[in-house]
């Protein structure tokens, strides 16, 4: 029987399948089912930098949020006080307690402020690695490319300061030169980089004048572009690779390990299409590797890579004469 065990950030991983930060990874009992299906690994729902700073600042009589326009402390204060990081803690400590899988914290920030100090104590908590959810939006005109880029390492670095467990870096594909960024990061230290972080989209209604959210969930479409860079990132940097957006069948994920990557994060088709997703994940992994002959991951991971697909020039191609041709 083919074994699908693999390896991410040096942590063992009995399926390349990992569930990905959501609401659904907030609860111990959706864990220990996710880990009961075949899931690698489980990243928790993501604490935001704005929470930690907010109950620093209450803590220390110290308010950090005083500079935010009214409506946002007030969100702030209220997804607080539903959301406390003692329970947080509580909730690795729990998890790892109740499950074997790895299980990695994730924290979603714009800075390498104070907040960086909680870091210790979800490594202390028992997590076996840190997901650091990273996107600078490159909204204001006054700060360069090379400034909005300097925070991801100084957010790195002021990290891996303070703790030994194993470090990815969620980031989007906004960047002017992504290649030489990923690079960059790996020398840095990162253990993974998980492409792509998945936004909130606003949309806005024209009956009650609001913005709203919209595409709330990815769509199977959506892989093309975290394919597109896995494959030529994969064997370029010096650190795991991890695909997320866009993975919603055991297709998607072997797709994604073809082009390099160690391991998949999914969410979506878990809302979509229930936990049994995960089972058919696995499954029709092990299927296809029987079909054609793999006994193990490392036999086909990377296989389909820049490096070694038979047309490199096919991912780096973003605009092609044939497929456009008699489209009117």
């Amino acid at each position: 029987m083919a074994n699908i065990a693999t390896t991410y950030m040096g942590l063992s991983l009995s399926s390349p399948v990992i569930i990905g930060s959501s609401g659904l990874t907030s609860s111990i009992d959706n864990i220990k089912e996710f880990a009961a299906r075949g899931a690698g690994a489980v990243v928790l729902k993501s604490l935001f930098e704005e929470q930690i700073k907010y109950e620093i600042a209450h803590t220390s009589a110290h308010d950090l949020t005083a500079n935010l326009y009214p409506e946002a402390q007030d969100y702030i204060a209220n997804y607080s006080r539903n959301h406390r990081l003692s329970e947080y803690l509580d909730l690795i400590r729990t998890a790892k307690k109740e499950v074997s899988i790895p299980i990695i914290a994730s924290i979603n920030c714009i800075s390498s402020e104070e907040w960086v100090s909680f870091a210790k104590k979800i490594e202390e908590a028992g997590a076996d690695a840190l997901e650091l959810n990273v996107f600078i939006m490159p909204s204001d005109p006054s700060f360069g490319a090379e400034h909005n880029e300097k925070v991801y390492f100084a957010i790195l670095d002021e990290v891996k300061k303070l703790i030994s467990i194993p470090i990815a870096l969620k980031i989007s594909y906004y960047f002017s030169g992504l290649a030489k960024m990923a690079l960059k990061l790996s020398w840095a230290g990162a253990k993974g980089l998980v492409l792509f972080n998945r936004f909130y989209s606003p949309d806005i209604n024209i009956n009650t004048m609001k913005v709203v959210a919209t595409n709330v969930f990815s769509t199977p479409e959506e892989i093309s572009t975290s394919l597109r860079w896995v494959a030529m990132l994969s064997d370029r940097v010096y650190c795991d690779v991890c695909a997320s957006t866009g993975v919603h069948d055991s297709e998607g994920l072997i797709k994604q390990l073809l082009a390099g990557a160690k391991a998949v994060q999914i969410a979506s088709t878990l809302y979509k299409n229930g936990f049994d997703r995960i089972d058919e994940m696995n499954s029709g992994l092990k299927a296809w590797m029987e079909q054609h002959g793999y006994e193990k991951i490392e036999d086909f991971v990377g296989k389909m890579s820049f490096k070694k697909a038979e047309n490199p020039g096919a991912y780096e191609r973003v605009q092609f004469m044939k497929h456009f041709a008699g489209i009117e």
